[in-house]
């Protein structure tokens, strides 16, 4: 890890989300994108994103996600055309790679097994790339999770109140990302927005958080449209 990503201001360590269908999640994860599986039971396996554990859990009727994983400066095309030869690309008016130039970064979006909306997302002067070529060990660490609430306000305010997290970008009314761009809680009003860039519903999907914010580190559950946090 270089200077630059070990002075990020948030870092997610460790997330833990929900799969009705695990052995499909598994295969893909291990198999087709070719992930390090770190660990693994009968009602779990754990994969090693960069500097992120992501670890699936085993729960009936689970819904999807929308979690999104940095990739080193300037390889987004690499990353698609290695993507590409796995699975299809979610484009957006046609577009293969999204650029979003308020936030230095560009993106390409897939699903999973689960019809999760993962996300490689290529930031500027982010990390600088350790190898020409791109594949699932260039994963630097998970970048964002999707955060979806009834009340975008209440949940900024008890996040900001309790870790220091501040409004990166976003209103209260329909999408707020919450941290900064080493890693952000996008937090979305599922009555008023759907998932970018397929429009998919987006659920209230229960998950757990394990971040660092300065010199703190937080727990973070997400349950039945409430954040419950505590510090390590």
């Amino acid at each position: 890890m270089d200077e630059q990503t070990s002075n990020l201001i948030m870092k997610i360590k460790q997330l833990t989300v929900y799969t009705s269908n695990l052995e499909d999640q598994l295969e893909f994860y291990r198999d087709e994108l070719n992930f390090n599986i770190s660990s693994s039971g009968n009602n779990y396996f754990e994969i090693r994103a960069g500097y992120t554990r992501l670890r699936f859990e085993l729960r009936k009727n689970a819904t999807p996600y929308h979690i999104a994983f940095h990739i080193p400066d300037r390889k987004e095309e690499e990353a698609m055309e290695w993507l590409e030869r796995i699975v299809p690309i979610l484009k957006f008016n046609e577009d293969k790679i999204i650029d979003f130039p308020n936030w230095q970064a560009r993106s390409v979006y897939f699903y999973d097994r689960d019809k999760n909306i993962m996300e490689f997302i290529s930031r500027r002067d982010f990390k600088k790339p350790d190898s020409a070529i791109f594949n699932a060990s260039s994963v630097i660490g998970i970048a964002e999770i999707g955060l979806v609430t009834g009340n975008i306000k209440d949940s900024f305010e008890e996040l900001k109140m309790q870790c220091g997290l501040d409004r990166f970008d976003g209103d209260f009314e329909r999408f707020c990302a919450i941290g900064d761009p080493s890693g952000l809680l996008i937090t979305i009003n599922n009555e008023k927005k759907d998932w970018f860039p397929s429009n998919d519903k987006a659920y209230s999907s229960d998950f757990k958080l394990e971040f660092e914010h300065g010199s703190k580190t937080f727990n973070l559950k997400f349950s039945n449209d409430s954040l419950v946090i505590s510090e390590i």
